[in-house]
């Protein structure tokens, strides 16, 4: 899973595809998703039990599900459940908690029925600091326009039945296509019918409906699906293929004989940021499949820069925890879920792959790749660099560790960074932590977990005492790492650069707020002006009413902000603001906030085989 803020993800198993017809009705769960007789914005959906041999079963829709790292009760989504015997007769249901119902004389269950309603209406913010649901992990209800079917938020399970066989029958309307990695075994072009030979491999299947826009693409072997919902067309599957293609074959050409999936879908759905929409960017990974929300408003510059960032995280989850992982991610309990101690691994070494593949395939060059590392470092320093990093893992769901969870992208990616430079050095530059992860697929691999507890030592046994040493020290234990010590073993060494900041905020302070009764957008007087707001005599108190005939508010300044990231130095500007309650009109040109910032850079010769090794190995 990855945040845009940003965000990153996790998954449970690949799978053997079964398709055709089910066992029978006694060892299936036949579950009908009827999204064409939408009502009050709600699903109904009905699930037929396997045979039932207790007086009572308890029926759960997930607390948590894999790659999300929260706890976020998708079964609170759900509402009038009812049970049924075979002539119709109610049975008797209790609600247990969010997410679990419990229904008494089991063995005559014939029938159970809910209606759901979707996470997007119900989001405040960013998915950050509050309860919302991660949007890429939750659900939409649009009646005849959009459906984001994460199945985790439609369907449940039966205690003690997760590996039951499900057949999912998804009536639609015939203007709407389904983008999934599953195969549909019903011609009908108003019913799909999807079969998986467990539950876990259902909640990893993903389900887009919209109006078709999509296109497909084969890289190495692999079949690539690319869907796109943009409500008012800004965006068409078309318009991104091309730097997805590229960026996808990079990474098949990087990862090698590691991965060995046949399909991969992308489903890119594109808010309109409207207060009933989608409001948590980022992405989340499943074995053949990433789900991705982004806002509709941005440039399509900085969407596909985004795009490339997310989904390449997002498919090297193809590595870790998908292919190398724990007995807690292959056995995961939807309900009481035990996470494990090695998100440095499956987040951190995901973000440094998806990183350090750009420079190893020439997306980006050195400058860019050790600035990358330098916003990392800086980032990770904002967060706590003596909490353990195995401890906050396996207690990531509950605070203070869940506070922390963003180090993964920061901390984690280094962690990965740095083993790599160590093997690297120890082996004279023919091996590193893509070798290493190679070599942990083949020891454990999609349907071999590993025990927690055992990590270190059998990854100290493939590589050198050194890395051991490391893991020890500065992943389990409480010391912060010293960079610029593993750095110099590349020869590369602190730097600084001037580099253009973001244009309304300084670090993680805004240069403008909201003005709680007009809801106008007011230039803060507490703060020293920037170069953008001191080149247009902006002063403190004036409010923003327009940006070049665009209006603004808080209702669209998210709009602002994201449209703000593509302007450029020099750039001709009109704003429209409010002085003293009279309005006036600036005209002049953008200054960006250049700041000098650290980086780094290749400053000893002698290591160059190390370093060339590294970036370009």
């Amino acid at each position: 899973m990855k945040k845009i803020l940003y965000t990153l993800a996790l998954a449970v198993t690949l799978w053997s595809c079964k398709t055709g017809s089910t066992a029978g009705k006694s060892n299936v769960v036949d579950v009908n998703i009827n999204l064409t007789d939408v009502k009050d914005d709600k699903v109904l959906v009905t699930v037929t039990p396997p045979k039932i041999k207790t007086d009572e079963i308890v029926y759960s829709i997930p607390k948590t599900v894999p790659g999300t790292y929260s706890t976020d009760n998708y079964g609170k989504y759900s509402e009038d459940f009812k049970a049924f015997d075979v002539k119709g007769n109610p049975l008797t249901v209790k609600r247990l908690d969010d997410n679990s119902w419990s229904i008494s004389n089991a063995k005559a269950l014939a029938k159970i029925t809910y209606l759901v309603n979707d996470t997007f209406d119900t989001e405040k913010g960013t998915g950050f600091g509050n309860d919302d649901v991660f949007s890429p992990a939750g659900t939409n209800i649009n009646a005849g326009v959009n459906f984001m079917v994460n199945t985790h938020g439609f369907v449940g399970y039966f205690k003690d039945n997760l590996e039951v066989p499900y057949k999912v029958t998804i009536t639609h309307p015939e203007t709407l296509w389904g983008a999934t990695s599953m195969t549909d075994e019903d011609a009908s072009k108003t019913s799909d019918v999807f079969t998986t030979p467990r539950y876990a491999v259902l909640v990893e299947n993903p389900i887009m409906y919209s109006k078709p826009d999509y296109t497909t693409f084969n890289v190495n072997g692999m079949d690539i699906l690319i869907a796109v919902y943009s409500p008012t067309g800004k965006f068409t599957a078309e318009s991104i293929t091309p730097e997805m293609k590229t960026m996808m074959t990079a990474q098949k050409n990087f990862l090698g004989k590691v991965n060995s999936t046949k399909k991969y879908t992308v489903l890119l759905y594109l808010s309109s940021m409207a207060k009933d929409d989608a409001h948590g960017f980022g992405a989340l990974e499943h074995p053949t499949a990433t789900t991705v929300v982004l806002p509709e408003t941005m440039p399509k510059e900085k969407l596909v820069e985004s795009m490339k960032d997310v989904v390449s995280h997002e498919f090297f989850h193809i590595v870790t925890p998908l292919t190398i992982h724990s007995k807690e991610i292959q056995y995961f309990d939807y309900n009481a879920p035990k996470m494990s101690e090695h998100l440095w691994m499956y987040e951190g070494v995901t973000e440094y792959f998806a990183n350090l593949f750009q420079i190893n395939q020439g997306l980006i060059d050195e400058a860019e790749f050790y600035s990358r590392i330098a916003d990392k470092i800086e980032q990770a320093k904002t967060l706590d660099d003596t909490m353990s990093f195995t401890v906050m893992s396996k207690n990531v769901l509950e605070q203070p560790y869940k506070d922390q969870y963003l180090n993964v992208y920061q901390k984690g990616a280094l962690i990965g960074m740095c083993i790599d430079i160590i093997i690297r050095e120890k082996s004279n530059g023919e091996r590193g932590i893509l070798d290493l992860m190679h070599k942990l697929s083949e020891e454990y691999g999609v349907n071999k977990p590993f025990n927690d507890d055992e990590l270190f030592a059998k990854i100290t046994s493939l590589t050198y005492p050194e890395v051991g040493e490391f893991l020890n020290k500065y992943v389990a234990g409480t010391t912060p790492i010293p960079y610029d010590f593993y750095l110099a073993k590349a020869g590369v060494t602190k730097s600084k650069e001037k580099k253009a900041g973001p244009i309304f905020l300084k670090g993680q302070t805004p240069y403008i707020t909201i003005d709680k009764q007009t809801k106008e957008i007011a230039v803060r007087s507490d703060i020293e002006p920037s170069a953008f707001f001191k080149n247009l005599n902006l002063k403190g108190g004036d409010k923003i009413l327009a940006v070049n005939n665009k209006a603004y508010s808080l209702e669209n300044i998210y709009d602002l902000i994201t449209e703000s990231e593509n302007w450029k130095e020099n750039d001709p500007i009109t704003l429209k603001v409010k002085r003293g309650g009279k309005e006036e009109t600036i005209k002049g040109t953008v200054k960006l906030p250049f700041e000098e910032t650290e980086t780094f850079k290749a400053t000893d010769a002698s290591k160059d085989k190390i370093k060339n090794a590294w970036l370009k190995g």
